[in-house]
Formats: structure tokens, C-alpha cells, sequence
């Protein structure tokens, strides 16, 4: 789709010596959907739909909140698609509704502050997956200990048990440190070291 061409003039130079510079819109969106793209992959990376980064580092490169056909337009996505990732997107408090003037339709913002928000994902994900994985660890060693078992399988079962042990350990670690940096704290990676001397 052709897009109007606009003239955009950077600030009034300081000096003699410095020149104006300009830059026209397409250039301007060529430069933030590189910065999208790069934000997309990190955010696939970490488990999230690419999707969803790119929208996101739009609105946070955006002075104004954007309403979904500009989003659309401006990543070349179906409207569809967009109103799907803004809704993931408000799950994690990563982008609200904004109201607009004179405006019926809805507009979107950012949260803009990002260690509030990846500490956020991590309190609700990782979190929740390691003291989930906790339990099991602590259930299988309950069922390992009921077993009456003599001979080779004895010893098997108390090598089981030696290693859920450290598992569990591993856990313990693992949750007191995430709770740490998700409370903004210093976290002690000694601690790991300390629950390796178990294996």
C-alpha cells in the first residue's frame, strides 16, 4: 500500500557547523519495523508469539496511542490478527485501552516500563512452573519410599531417591532466587552451588 510521503526536519541545528537532516515517513517505519522485528524475535524466543513483540515496540515507539487499523496498516497484519495479540498483550498488562477525544474507537498504549514487565511474566510463569515442578518431585519421592522392595531394587530406589533429592534442592534454590529478583533483590547464585554438592 502506498503511504502519503511527509517531511519530517530534525531539531534547529546548534551550530553553523551542523546540518539539517530529514527523514520522510517510509524511511521513519523501515527503521521501527527493524526495531519490531528484532523485539518480536526476542519475545518468540522467550515463549510468546513474535506477533506480539512487533505490536508491542510499535505502540512503544509511538508518541500517540494507535487504533487497530493503524496497527494493521502499519505491520501489514489482519485486523483480526492484531485485536487477538492486543488482547494476549492486556493479559499481561503489557497494553491497556486509552481513551481519545472526539474518538469511539478504541486506541491502545504501552506499558513502557519493560522490567516491570518481565518481572511480572516471571512471577506468573516461571514461578508457578517450578514450584508445580517442586511438588511433583515431592510426590514422587513419597511414592519411591512406600515401595518394600530388597536386593538390586533397593539399592535402585535409594538412587532415585538420592537424586529427587537433589532435584528437590534444586527447586528450593531455584524458587527462592526467582521470588528474589521478581521483589527486586540480590540474587545469590552461590546458593546453586551449594545444592550441586548433593548429586
Amino acid at each position: 500500500m502506498n503511504r502519503p510521503v511527509r517531511t519530517l526536519s530534525a531539531p534547529a541545528a546548534e551550530s553553523p557547523d551542523d546540518s539539517a537532516v530529514t527523514l520522510d515517513a517510509p524511511e521513519l517505519w523501515r527503521v521501527e519495523l527493524q526495531v519490531a522485528e528484532a523485539v518480536g524475535q526476542l519475545m518468540e524466543f522467550w515463549g510468546f508469539k513474535r506477533q506480539m513483540g512487533r505490536l508491542w515496540t510499535v505502540l512503544f515507539l509511538s508518541p500517540d496511542p494507535l487504533d487497530v487499523a493503524a496497527l494493521a496498516e502499519r505491520l501489514q497484519m489482519s485486523t483480526s490478527a492484531v485485536s487477538l495479540s492486543l488482547a494476549e498483550l492486556s493479559t499481561w498488562g503489557a497494553v491497556r485501552k486509552t481513551w481519545v477525544t472526539g474518538e469511539r474507537r478504541d486506541f491502545y498504549s504501552v506499558e513502557p516500563r519493560v522490567w516491570r514487565l518481565v518481572r511480572q511474566v516471571v512471577e506468573r510463569r516461571e514461578l508457578v512452573l517450578i514450584r508445580d515442578a517442586s511438588e511433583t518431585f515431592a510426590a514422587a519421592d513419597r511414592a519411591l519410599k512406600e515401595l518394600r522392595s530388597t536386593g538390586p531394587s533397593r539399592s535402585a530406589i535409594a538412587f532415585k531417591r538420592r537424586r529427587l533429592a537433589y532435584l528437590r534442592a534444586l527447586a528450593s534454590v531455584g524458587d527462592r532466587m526467582v521470588r528474589a529478583f521478581v521483589a527486586g533483590k540480590t540474587v545469590d547464585p552461590s546458593e546453586l552451588s551449594s545444592a550441586e554438592e548433593q548429586v
